[in-house]
């Protein structure tokens, strides 16, 4: 495995070039003693879903996997909080304001971006909307589409991505095990949100 440090040649405080491979994780500057730890970005996904059982995908219009399905979310800015961060990509990417999210899991990642690997921590809420809701969608920033499809016929293959794509084949296993323990007769659509 490539050090996630590696593109970086010079000590960024003294600007030496005596910046080694402190473990795995860090370099270190002989010179003046500075360490650099390479620790992940946080960033985020949301499953959207409306009262119809429906998941909102956007498609991506930009490198990496372009062209392929993916989730509204992004990295998360500097004095920002992830629940901001997360209400933020939604709005950039859908147009949707929400308010309403819960969070469900987190996996590590490896972004590839200019040609470097960004190592992240991805962070992934369940968001609930209305159907009165679904007419305001609408693509932007990094999305070049955004759409609904039914959750049964999701297909984990079709997200270019490989963190999305376990992230939606984990919320799709979560998704059966809540069908499962709901009663047979029921139509009900999953309660994600119970009343507390």
């Amino acid at each position: 495995m490539i050090h996630p440090l590696e593109k970086f040649k010079f000590c960024p405080v003294c600007g030496s070039s005596h910046f080694e491979v402190n473990n795995f994780k860090s370099k270190r500057c002989s010179d003046c003693g500075f360490t650099y730890y390479a620790n992940p970005c946080s960033a985020t996904a949301a499953f959207i879903m409306n009262d119809r059982n429906e998941l909102l995908v956007v498609r991506r219009a930009k490198e990496p996997a372009k062209g392929t399905l993916d989730l509204p979310g992004g990295f998360c800015d500097m004095d920002e909080t992830v629940e901001e961060g997360m209400r933020r990509e939604i709005k950039e990417e859908t147009g949707l304001d929400v308010e309403e999210m819960r969070y469900l899991f987190s996996s590590p990642n490896v972004y590839e971006y200019s040609g470097m690997g960004v190592h992240t921590l991805d962070m992934d809420f369940l968001v609930r909307v209305s159907s009165d809701t679904i007419a305001t969608i609408h693509a932007a920033d990094d999305a070049a589409e955004a759409f609904w499809i039914p959750v049964d016929k999701v297909n984990p293959a079709e997200f270019g991505l490989t963190s999305i794509r376990n992230a939606v084949i984990r919320f799709l296993a979560t998704i059966q095990r809540i069908d499962f323990q709901e009663d047979k007769n029921s139509n009900k659509t999953p309660d994600f949100f119970p009343q507390t």
